[in-house]
Formats: C-alpha cells, structure tokens, sequence
C-alpha cells in the first residue's frame, strides 16, 4: 500500500477523536528522537523570535521550530506563553524585569498580536 493510499483510508475511516489521538502519537515519537540542540540555552535574536510568533503555537510548530532553531521542545513553547501572558500576572511574578520577557512582549506587539 501507498502512503497517499493510507492516508485516504485514513480520511475515510478514522474518527476525529482518533486522529487526534494519532496525531499526538506521532509527535511524541518525534519528540523522543534526538535532534541536534547546539543552540539551546543561547540568547534569542529579535528575528529568531518574529519567525517562532509568526506561527500558531501548537504541537507540530514548536517541535518544527525547536528542530529548524536547534533549541529545545520547551524553550519554544515557553515562547509561545510568556508572548501570550497578561503584563498583570508579569508584573505580579518574580520574572516581572526578565529581559528575555520583555524582549518577547516587544517582538508580540510589533508583530501586532494582542494578549
């Protein structure tokens, strides 16, 4: 059988729930593979962080990103909240003068998302 076979009787017979559950399957056995982190624990450039904000935050992007920026599964979705966090709960944390929050809030807001 051929994939593009597979995947058509993939479309046709399995549920939503399914492929869902399929889906996270496939992206925890990706996840499990080493992928070269030569990057991770570097500072981010304002670029790096356009391009990640760029995308919707979900299970496929961060593990494409973390692979495309050799950084951690983490490290980009850590991105994706602090980006997405309300200034009143920063202001409230222990993390309120964290360069690197203030750096992502920057790179959000130009890009012109609102939390």
């Amino acid at each position: 059988m051929k994939r593009k076979e597979l995947f058509e009787l993939l479309d046709n017979t399995v549920s939503c729930e399914d492929r869902k559950l399929l889906q996270d399957y496939v992206i925890e056995k990706q996840m499990q593979e080493n992928w070269d982190q030569s990057n991770k624990g570097k500072p981010w450039t304002d670029d790096e962080l356009k391009v990640i904000l760029s995308f919707a935050p979900t299970k496929e992007h961060c593990l494409l990103l973390a692979r495309a920026f050799k950084r951690g599964y983490g490290s980009i979705e850590q991105i994706f909240r602090w980006a997405t966090t309300d200034s009143a709960t920063i202001n409230n944390s222990v993390r309120k003068d964290d360069a690197f929050i203030t750096q992502i809030k920057r790179i959000y807001k130009e890009l012109g998302w609102r939390a």
